[in-house]
């Protein structure tokens, strides 16, 4: 059974999609069976692997997500696009944004993507998930489905000040 990673940071520009593209290689290198899932809507990492047909296609994350909330069947294949290295990847496309305003009326919208994962699992020694500069729905939903969480940040004042709370 897959271990469920998610590469979070709600900034931009701090290396989660090539974090997810370099795990996933690393652990694929390692014999293991990895799925990227391509949870942003700009598909970067789906760009990274070759996939820059993503926003024509019907066959995404966002179409996955429509389907879960509309409670139709979940496609066996779950569009998922196989690579030689071993490396599959769930693809993303601009209409995720939109899946994110969807998903605030959805009914246990906080695991819509956890459901779309639980019937492939199985497959994979590995499932990251590469999420939006966001802590919207959609990265609730990854955050949901996870058992681990990687948060990429700089080495710098800013960006760890940014990974404390403080309590008032």
């Amino acid at each position: 059974m897959a271990r469920i990673i998610s590469i979070v940071n709600q900034k931009g520009g701090t290396g989660k999609s090539a974090c997810t593209a370099n795990l996933a290689v690393g652990l694929a290198q390692k014999n293991m069976k990895v799925l990227i899932v391509d949870a942003d809507p700009q598909s970067d990492v789906s760009a990274g692997f070759g996939y820059r047909d993503c926003d024509e296609s019907n066959e995404t994350l966002t179409a996955l997500m429509d389907t879960v909330m509309k409670d139709e069947d979940i496609p066996s294949d779950c569009y998922i696009r196989h690579q030689a290295e071993g490396i599959d990847i769930i693809c993303s496309n601009i209409g995720l944004a939109g899946t994110e305003v969807q998903l605030v009326n959805a009914m246990s919208r906080e695991y819509v993507l956890k459901q779309i994962l639980y019937g492939i699992k199985d497959q994979y020694d590995a499932i990251i998930i590469d999420c939006m500069p966001s802590l919207g729905m959609i990265t609730i939903n990854a955050l949901a489905a996870s058992d681990e969480v990687l948060i990429p940040v700089e080495a710098s004042y800013l960006p760890i000040k940014g990974l404390f709370c403080t309590e008032e």
